[in-house]
């Protein structure tokens, strides 16, 4: 089994090489620490774990780094003798890595999954156990784990339709690995039954909530100064702003010329629109300038720069890591992913903020999440268009609404938190010599 895996992983991975190539370029800053996806390590970093017992954690992107910065900095005075080392699959996991966590924890990008980049890695950091958040399931590490009698688990697991589909499409590969977990702490039981079902020991499952919840209390504010960026490109302090954040093909064009017509009945009306990707940002422009749009990047306003607003429409966010500091100054969320694409984008960071929050018909990927900000009203779902506008235009007009809505979403959010203590009793649990 394993060598058919690795004969098909080397011939997916010469095949998808040039456009993974072409997605890390995109994103810029890809050849700093590019030997490290195959394992090869400076030797300053060797030096400093050479003789530590180590503790790896491992976050996909952006999304799960918000979530093991939070992690780390919960389990870090719980294990004072252990050396704490993250990676990351990308640029912009990496940049996030950087700036919210303090230099004597090390960052490194995660290995390639093939047998010799994986063993490599493992030789360098040695962990005493590796924690894996939400999803990243790759064969090699995991049987490189298992081989040497490794600890580890995954955390805030989440399994949507597609993705349980195709782990049981490949039962025989995924089933004998999975068994092995030493624990697993899953959002919501309907997590915990699909988990099992795939092979996961049962006894290594726990029901803890979704570390999101966690996460958004936990979030560092002010680092940006919305209001000023805003001020600078003409945009009266109480003009209302409509934030559409995490958006996706399609979005975009559809809340400009939603906010165009009810600019009409809202004249100071302002649009800040925060693509999913960083690096979406030049087509999303590119769209826009082909609507006529007025707009600004992000990028482009600097401190001497200041400008009158005129017919300014938008502001396009082509930066990292600033979305929440957009979310505290909207009067409406609209997120993404969730009206042209399937499954949906985080509504509890703009929910933490007590913003009122909208979002599209197809939020499978927080399911059980949305469901809560509806049955305590929350949130508004819409089904299209139409609903968005006619939602937006009853929250632009009704104030005590906006403020209704978001001191019911913060509810919600206070009382679904607990699950990052729960996570790390469930780690230290199998660490008694560290905890």
């Amino acid at each position: 089994m394993r060598t058919l895996y690795n004969l098909v992983f080397a011939i997916g991975f010469v095949l998808a090489a040039p456009f993974c190539l072409f997605k890390m370029w995109r994103r810029g800053d890809w050849l700093q620490g590019f030997s490290q996806r195959f394992g090869k390590y400076e030797s300053r970093l060797k030096q400093r774990l050479t003789n530590r017992h180590t503790l790896w954690f491992h976050a996909v992107s952006v999304g799960e780094v918000n979530l093991c910065t939070q992690l780390i900095h919960a389990m870090e005075p719980r294990v004072p003798n252990l050396k704490l080392i993250v990676s990351t699959t990308t640029s912009t996991g990496m940049g996030e890595l950087k700036k919210k966590l303090p230099s004597h924890i090390e960052r490194i990008y995660y290995p390639i999954d093939r047998r010799k980049y994986v063993n490599r890695a493992m030789a360098v950091i040695n962990p005493e156990a590796v924690i894996l958040v939400e999803a990243e399931l790759w064969p090699n590490f995991i049987w490189g784990l298992q081989n040497r009698g490794i600890p580890h688990f995954l955390v805030n697991a989440r399994l949507s339709r597609r993705s349980f589909f195709g782990y049981r499409r490949f039962g025989f590969l995924f089933r004998p690995l999975f068994a092995r977990f030493t624990g697993v702490g899953a959002q919501t039981e309907a997590d915990a039954a699909r988990l099992r079902e795939l092979g996961f020991n049962p006894a290594a499952i726990h029901v803890v909530g979704n570390l999101k919840f966690d996460a958004a209390r936990l979030v560092d504010r002010g680092v940006v100064d919305v209001v000023g960026l805003l001020r600078q490109v003409g945009v009266e302090d109480d003009a209302p702003i409509l934030v559409g954040g995490s958006t996706h093909a399609g979005e975009e064009l559809i809340l400009l010329e939603v906010a165009r017509r009810l600019r009409q009945q809202f004249p100071g009306l302002f649009l800040v629109l925060v693509p999913r990707h960083m690096e979406r940002g030049g087509k999303v422009g590119r769209e826009l300038k082909a609507s006529k749009a007025t707009f600004v990047y992000r990028s482009e306003i600097n401190p001497l720069m200041r400008r009158e607003r005129g017919d300014l429409e938008c502001m396009i966010v082509n930066t990292t890591g600033e979305l929440r500091f957009f979310y505290e100054r909207a009067d409406v969320v609209f997120v993404g992913k969730s009206l042209t694409a399937e499954g949906g984008q985080n509504p509890i960071e703009p929910a933490a903020l007590g913003k009122p929050v909208i979002f599209g018909p197809n939020m499978q990927n927080f399911a059980q999440i949305v469901r809560e900000f509806i049955r305590w009203d929350g949130a508004i779902q819409i089904q299209d268009v139409a609903g968005l506008e006619r939602a937006l235009s009853e929250l632009f007009a009704n104030p005590a609404r906006r403020a209704e809505l978001g001191r019911n979403a913060v509810k919600v959010v206070k009382e679904n938190q607990g699950s990052l203590e729960k996570t790390v009793e469930m780690i230290l649990a199998h660490l008694p010599e560290y905890s």
